[in-house]
Parts: structure tokens; sequence; C-alpha cells
């Protein structure tokens, strides 16, 4: 049960809060800073020669072109050196904000390596199996980017609908300042794109440095997907704190979160939930994805985005569509038309049916995040009918319905 003396936890902030939303003119200089670490991180994590890699700074380099583009230059001193103390800090906060189930997950991958290292006699068939897990990280960026790039045909050929629906929401100054729907279709496009390369790169990393056996495979599977059951209840709690952070923590907004909020509210833009650092960010240093066997991580990789994905296409009547029932349970559609709550995953759901305790412990979703939207409730005193939501819906039922 979340109460309002949990505030002091989950808005704990070292110095002022900036509250942020939305990239202005005068961040240009961050951005440009953000882009070059993004472009570090993918040359460092892919290595020399590889076609992903290649392709993220190629992405980078559209990314820093656009920003004048869409927003204007103005030039001031970069939040990084305004404060470089809010980069400790940064850290600071991921440390203090890890689960036990993160923890558990590289447990079991540390134990996994050091028996394949101690049992060289063993056939572990460690190439073999790196062989077959690169081919499906390769695999399920592929497909995942194909249908990316199926979504974004639905957009082009549908950019009037979504010029009409964007100029009726807080997108209408946006639009203003930028008026080519186009543009800003391709730039979510690669926002996708690119936040998706960065995302997988510490799986990469894994599966290219680290070993992996045969032998002990099955075993490993099991403890993961027990371990990610267990995960999934605490992640509610993990997110918000992660996300608060995102918006009042100026460097992790300009440098982490802010480029998933930079592009148009569309299925284009989704990887979880992460900007282009935060997904790398977030997957090094909290979620345990990367760390478990890659037939495991491949599947909650894929199904992840996948959902994501469909769970942002906030612009009705386009591929791939969302059910009215889904919009009437779920509200971060709210948060991407420029409120700062809810911070949450934002569902509101009724209370899963009573059972036993084996059945609630493995319930998929969980409770704990069907019902996230409490944390707002009770932290921030988030309404759940609200204006912005009821609007939505509107809009919703105009352009889709059903």
């Amino acid at each position: 049960m979340i109460t309002p003396a949990d505030r002091g936890t989950f808005h704990r902030l070292y110095g002022p809060a900036r509250p942020r939303i939305a990239y202005y003119r005068g961040d240009a200089l961050d951005y440009l800073l953000m882009v070059v670490c993004c472009a570090v991180v993918i040359r460092l994590s892919y290595g020399a020669g590889n076609w992903i890699g290649y392709a993220g700074i190629a992405l980078c380099a559209f990314m820093a072109v656009t920003f004048p583009l869409r927003h204007g230059i103005a030039l001031r001193v970069p939040a990084l050196l305004r404060r470089p103390q809010d980069c400790l800090y940064m850290l600071i906060y991921k440390l203090q904000n890890i689960r036990p189930m993160y923890v558990a997950g590289l447990a079991v991958f540390i134990l996994d390596n050091w028996i394949i290292v101690h049992t060289p006699g063993l056939p572990h068939e460690s190439a073999l199996v790196r062989k077959i897990a690169i081919g499906m990280f390769y695999g399920h960026f592929a497909a995942i980017s194909l249908y990316r790039t199926v979504i974004l045909g639905a957009h082009l050929r549908r950019r009037g609908l979504v010029r009409d629906v964007l100029s009726q929401t807080s997108w209408k100054s946006a639009l203003l300042q930028q008026p080519n729907v186009t543009l800003q279709i391709v730039h979510a496009y690669i926002t996708g794109l690119l936040t998706h390369i960065i995302l997988l790169a510490p799986w990469y990393i894994v599966l290219t440095h680290c070993r992996y056996s045969i032998i002990t495979i099955p075993l490993i599977c099991m403890a993961d997907v027990l371990i990610h059951f267990r995960y999934l209840r605490s992640f509610s709690g993990w997110f918000y704190r992660d996300h608060w952070l995102s918006h009042n923590s100026e460097i992790e907004f300009l440098y982490l979160h802010g480029t998933h909020h930079d592009a148009i509210p569309s299925g284009l833009i989704a990887v979880s939930g992460n900007g282009f650092l935060e997904g790398f960010v977030r997957h090094t240093l909290g979620n345990p994805l990367p760390f478990y066997s890659p037939l495991v991580s491949f599947v909650i990789y894929t199904l992840e985005v996948v959902q994501d994905i469909h769970g942002h296409q906030y612009i009705p009547g386009i591929f791939p569509k969302q059910s009215r029932s889904f919009h009437e349970t779920s509200q971060h559609s709210t948060h991407h038309f420029g409120r700062l709550e809810p911070y949450s995953i934002a569902f509101k759901t009724a209370e899963p049916a009573t059972g036993d305790e084996v059945k609630k412990r493995f319930q998929f979703p969980p409770a704990e995040i069907l019902n996230s939207i409490e944390f707002d409730e009770q932290l921030t005193g988030f309404q759940w009918d609200n204006l912005r939501h009821r609007k939505f819906m509107e809009l919703f039922d105009r352009y889709q319905g059903g």
C-alpha cells in the first residue's frame, strides 16, 4: 500500500526540481551533447564494422540535424556544464532504485558463467550457443524494425489524419513550429529505430563477451522466468521512481528521457518507454533482461517492444489501432499529451479475482501493474476522471470508435 508518507522516497531529489516534458530551442547544445554520447555508446557497444553500429551513428546525425528544424536554436551553457554534479546524483538514484530481482538475475548469470569457466571438460558448446543467440538478436531487431516500417507507411499514407488529430491536442504548438507533418512522422520513426539500437546495446555486449552452456540452459531458463515474474511485481514502484526522476531532474530529462517526448505520440517511437540513452542505462542498472538466458531475453524483449508500440499509439484511426477498452483503462496517453502526471505505468483495472496464493503470485500482468495508477493517486493526488483524458477519448470516438 502506497501512502503519502512514501513521497519522500519516491520524490527524493538532490538539488532543485526542474519539471520538464519538452525540449526548447535553448536545449540545443545539451541535445547535441546527448546525441554525441549516443554515438559513442553505439560505437563502443557494437564495435567497428557492425552494420547496426553504422546505422545507429547515421541516425544520430539525422537527429542532430532535425533538432534545429523542429525547435530552432538558442545558445546557452549546457546543463551538463552548469550542474555537472547532477551526473553523480543520477548514478546514485539508479543504484538506490535497484530492486532485489535485478540482483537475483545478475547473480544467476554470474553463477552460470562461473560454472562454465570452471568445468572446461564438459561439452558446453558455448560457441554454438553464442552463434544462435546472436542470430536471435539480429532476428529480433530485424522483425521489430520491419514492423515499425509498416507502421511508418500507414502514418505516411494518412498524414492528413495525423495532422488533424494532433492539431486538436497539446501538439498544436509543435505543428505551428514545424508544420511539415512528413518530417514529424519520419522523425518519430527514426526515434524508434535509434532508441531500439541503444536499448539492445547492453544485451549485445553480454552476448558477445560472455559464455552460455547448452547443458545449463534449461535450468537457467526456468530460473530466469521465475525471477522475471517476481521482477514484474516490483516493476511498478521501480518505474514510478525512475520515471518521476526523468521529468523532475533536468539532466535526466535532457540526456535520458526527453527524446521519448520529443516525437509525436505514435507507436513509431515506442521501445519499452525509453529515450535514447535511457534504454541503455535502465537495462544496465535496473532491468535484468540482458542477463537472462538468450532464449528468455529474446522472447521478453520482443513481447515488451511490440506491446509498447501498441500501447503508445495515441493517434486513433491509424495502424496499429488500439481498442477503446484499452484507453479506458490506461492513461499514459494523458502523459504524452502534455501533462506530467501520471508518472506510473498508469493502468487502472478492477481488482483481480481472489484465488490461491500461487495463482496470484504468477498472474500476468500482476495486480501491481494492472492498478499501477495507485502510485499517482496516492503520491500526487492524480484524478482518474480528468479533462485531458476525456478529450482524448472524444478524439478516439471521432476518428476510430469501437
